[in-house]
């Protein structure tokens, strides 16, 4: 089945198109996303302006279209850290439902760092012990640990990186107090988190997701993304204090000439090495290993999961080992216990149009 996930976060708005079934590996169909940063169209109140608003339902009733004309069967639709704290979400939230048809789901911090680990998970396999896996998103850093499908602890700081690049980071380059300020917060936030995780035994397994630490690791020798998702990628903690040093010297356009960042993330990165840095001294980590699966394909494999159990799809087996009508239709999905699920309805391509 093709399934689409649509996600609002900090930095950019996004629609993956997938074709999924079970015991298969989702296959990216098609993609629209656009540079939207909402937390820059925030007020003096915390609140999202009128212009931020139009320009994230028009993108939504784009998205809404393009799934539609793409034949997407059910459409995942959820928004993070940018709206979840943002004075008016709720009211923006209800907005898009009113002119779109989509309705946002908003994920808590806890849930979307637990749809992280449960995508790492599935990406490593059992062959992992016990993980523990950071992602560094715009609003929020998310730290998850455990060793089953889904984690005994997860946690969301106020450590994003475009977060903390407007609070912190006024200055290109920042001054050498504003870095050592941000520094110390940091440090603060993390050793503070440290506190709800047990000891690391050394079979952990530690992975982390997200742009900021492809970008992080590109920077320190990894092979670009054009090279797959299946080479395997890391990134070294004594390779990245230096790096943290040397960012914080550049501007941002100096930034954006390095190899794995992007014009938009050029300002935050640096933010963002500064995170990776303090987490891994604080959890006293020498090496991680990058994952290339994160939320999205975290609330995916969820939501075939829920397919399953709700009997719109049924479970091939081997010739002889139980039984399964393999003919069956398949009939529409149900919202089922995956936040942001639901069937792309024809009122949302009625409102998209």
């Amino acid at each position: 089945m093709r399934l689409g996930v649509l996600d609002i976060g900090s930095n950019t708005v996004h629609l993956l198109l997938v074709d999924a079934h079970l015991g298969a590996k989702p296959e990216a169909f098609a993609s629209h996303k656009r540079p939207l940063s909402l937390v820059k169209h925030l007020d003096e109140q915390g609140a999202i302006a009128e212009e931020g608003q139009q320009e994230l339902i028009t993108f939504i009733a784009e998205a809404a279209r393009f799934a539609a004309r793409h034949r997407a069967e059910d459409l995942l639709s959820f928004c993070t850290s940018a709206l979840r704290e943002a004075a008016n979400g709720e009211a923006v939230l209800e907005r898009v439902a009113t002119e779109t048809g989509v309705e946002l789901t908003e994920l808590s911090g806890a849930q979307e760092s637990a749809m992280t680990f449960f995508a790492a998970r599935r990406w490593r396999g059992w062959s992992a012990g016990d993980i523990l896996n950071f992602d560094i998103g715009g609003g929020s850093f998310e730290i998850a640990y455990g060793r089953d499908e889904l984690p005994s602890t997860a946690v969301s700081l106020p450590l994003g990186a475009g977060r903390l690049t407007r609070d912190w980071l006024s200055e290109d380059p920042p001054s050498k107090e504003q870095a050592k300020s941000l520094k110390g917060y940091i440090r603060e936030e993390l050793e503070a988190a440290r506190r709800e995780f047990p000891v690391l035994s050394e079979h952990t397994e530690v992975l982390a997701t997200s742009k900021t630490f492809r970008s992080l690791a590109r920077m320190t020798g990894a092979a670009p993304s054009a090279s797959g998702p299946y080479v395997p990628r890391s990134l070294d903690h004594q390779e990245l204090k230096p790096l943290s040093k040397r960012l914080a010297s550049m501007t941002a356009a100096e930034r954006a000439e390095l190899p794995g960042v992007s014009t938009l993330r050029a300002r935050q990165v640096f933010a963002g090495a500064l995170v990776a840095e303090q987490a891994m001294k604080v959890f006293g980590i020498e090496t991680l290993q990058i994952c290339p699966w994160a939320l999205r394909e975290g609330l995916i494999l969820r939501r075939l999961d829920s397919l399953v159990r709700e009997g719109a799809v049924a479970v091939p087996t081997a010739p002889g080992v139980g039984h399964v009508n393999l003919g069956r239709e398949l009939r529409r999905p149900s919202r089922g216990d995956v936040p942001g699920g639901r069937p792309l309805a024809a009122a949302a391509v009625e409102h998209a149009h």
